[in-house]
């Protein structure tokens, strides 16, 4: 399994992607779910896959041999951003009729993000099907993979005008928080911060399993929840709650 969000407020784009994709007792398997793309100064593009890892690698593949060919059609050439969308489902479709076979799913699901020129940066999610969603000023988030451990967090929390580095808090809070619940989401962790308007490659983090931000993030993140548990008004009970019928 896997968890990968994406975030965007009006100052810029939040990606996060765990890298764990098998999590039996005697093996462990971690392969990189974030791909960026882009051309400096004209467009930049932030890729997140969940599902099949066949399927989303041979799309990721197909991207790649796309930009290779001279005047194709492929990322760096769409004019918006849900041409780029567009595009992703597309080849999606095609690599999952590829790769068909009873009894298998081959769906994979995949987050756009990114910006080209003057148009506003943009997120959207592809489903396998080819058709998308992007965000919202009521849904500023995107989840795909194990969401709903990491969702509490960035319900409370994320609104448009939250700045990159409250929405980056949000995600590794959010990371963490799916990490404690299932143990098939791990690191590495991959972290991109895109400023609105940059045209350039997101500032990029990646937390190791030994990485001391992790430890520390996790460590004050429990006790903080615990102190937020214990100054929580007493339930005024009820003195009916505590009786019991006396049998006759």
């Amino acid at each position: 399994m896997t968890y990968c969000l994406a975030i965007a407020a009006e100052t810029g784009l939040v990606f996060i992607s765990d890298s764990r994709t098998n999590a039996g007792v005697d093996m462990v398997s971690t392969y990189s779910k974030m791909y960026a793309f882009g051309i400096p100064g004209e467009r930049q593009f932030t890729i997140l896959t969940s599902g099949n890892l066949a399927t989303s690698q041979s799309v990721i593949s197909r991207i790649k041999r796309d930009i290779k060919k001279t005047s194709h059609d492929c990322i760096l050439t769409r004019e918006h951003m849900t041409d780029v969308a567009e595009y992703i489902g597309e080849i999606s479709r095609e690599e999952q009729e590829k790769a068909s076979a009873p009894n298998i799913n081959v769906q994979s699901f995949f987050i756009i993000g990114g910006q080209i020129r003057d148009q506003r940066p943009a997120i959207f999610m592809v489903y396998p099907q080819g058709n998308y969603i992007s965000t919202s000023s009521d849904t500023t988030y995107l989840q795909i993979g194990e969401s709903k451990y990491g969702k509490p967090i960035l319900d409370r929390i994320l609104t448009p005008d939250v700045s990159l580095e409250t929405a980056a808090m949000c995600a590794l809070v959010s990371m963490d928080s799916t990490m404690r619940s299932n143990l098939s989401v791990g690191p590495p962790i991959e972290l991109s911060v895109y400023d609105a308007g940059a045209l350039q490659p997101g500032r990029y983090y990646r937390f190791d399993e030994d990485s001391e931000h992790l430890r520390q993030l996790k460590k004050s993140w429990d006790k903080l929840l615990k102190d937020a548990f214990k100054k929580l008004p007493p339930v005024a009970w009820s003195s009916t709650w505590d009786r019991t019928e006396e049998s006759g």
